[in-house]
């Protein structure tokens, strides 16, 4: 039975209402090593019965195994009782190296045909490309979701890692329910501008990386290394000196947590949550037992004054390391 006692937010001021915290699935792809995928399903189940609605995928995760995943997992759920949120556009060649991102008009119609039926549904939710696509203008992608939207197939528009002035041109072609970007303790570049514009013209946040990939967590500590397919052995912040300082700032962390009665991952979902009920965290659990620590975190209030020491604590530019390898970094409008 569905838990409908789960505080909701709506998406900016045009998009659906959700739980306060979402389900994103591409920790159940492989981007983080093997996942096991009944317990991956019985994770989405978990998701919906605590009252989340929202589950995040993107069609190249595992390169459509994600979507295949989570339409087995929607398959005897009421379709209105989730909101599937689609990114499109990342081009992947058969080696698994990236090809760049593709938002043409005609790629993005395409690729929602794929989504729908291996999700196994008539319509998504919000549907956003990945990245911009620095060779098509953003009016011309907006606009043509704008068309989908007309014709019954999607039913609102998302954007992803895009600064403020792609935003502003964005929402004057069609409403932008929500933008999707990383936000975390130690990730807070949104704060300047992005966050504000984002306020301005009614469109909401979900958060990705709110945990900064397992670093806010105790799940990094005593690290051991890497599973393979695990693209954090990769990382920036994963690599040498760079962990060994992230870490610290998350042994910090984890002492905080321990004096407010909680785990370390709940206070930084809590710190998020806190920032705002435009904000909505998207917690990357496979596991039922991570979603369920992570659902803990709706129930961890912090005062003024504790948030201020966990933000003295872990300082806005504290992280050692960039969020993404240099070649990702380029492509991310966000931080232009």
């Amino acid at each position: 039975m569905t838990n409908t006692q789960m505080q909701t937010s709506r998406l900016g001021s045009t998009g659906p209402t959700v739980g306060r915290v979402g389900l994103g699935g591409m920790s159940m792809s492989g981007s983080y090593g093997p996942a096991d995928e009944s317990e991956s399903i019985a994770t989405v189940h978990a998701a919906l019965d605590a009252g989340t609605r929202l589950i995040d995928t993107g069609d190249f995760y595992g390169m459509g195994h994600n979507e295949l995943l989570i339409g087995r997992a929607l398959a005897d759920r009421p379709r209105e009782d989730t909101v599937l949120s689609v990114k499109f556009g990342g081009m992947i060649g058969p080696d698994g190296a990236w090809q760049g991102f593709d938002s043409r008009p005609a790629a993005l119609r395409n690729f929602l045909s794929y989504s729908l039926r291996r999700l196994g549904v008539d319509y998504v939710d919000i549907y956003r490309p990945a990245r911009l696509d620095p060779t098509v203008p953003i009016e011309d992608t907006v606009g043509a979701i704008a068309e989908l939207i007309e014709a019954g197939y999607v039913r609102h528009i998302g954007l992803s890692e895009v600064g403020a002035e792609t935003l502003r041109r964005a929402a004057a072609v069609h409403p932008i329910a929500d933008l999707q970007i990383e936000y975390s303790l130690i990730s807070r570049g949104i704060e300047a501008e992005i966050l504000p514009v984002c306020r301005e013209l009614g469109i909401g946040i979900t958060a990705y990386g709110v945990l900064s990939r397992g670093l806010l967590s105790d799940s990094m500590r005593g690290h051991a290394g890497f599973r393979p397919g695990d693209y954090r052995a990769h990382a920036p912040r994963f690599q040498g000196e760079n962990l060994a300082a992230n870490l610290k700032l998350a042994d910090t962390l984890a002492g905080l947590a321990e004096q407010k009665g909680c785990s370390t991952a709940q206070l930084a979902i809590a710190w998020v949550l806190g920032r705002g009920a435009d904000i909505v965290p998207l917690i990357g659990a496979r596991t039922r037992t991570r979603w369920a620590e992570s659902l803990g975190a709706l129930t961890v209030s912090l005062t003024a004054a504790e948030v201020a020491e966990i933000e003295a604590a872990v300082p806005a530019d504290a992280a050692a390391g960039t969020r993404y390898e240099a070649g990702q970094m380029a492509a991310l409008d966000s931080e232009r």
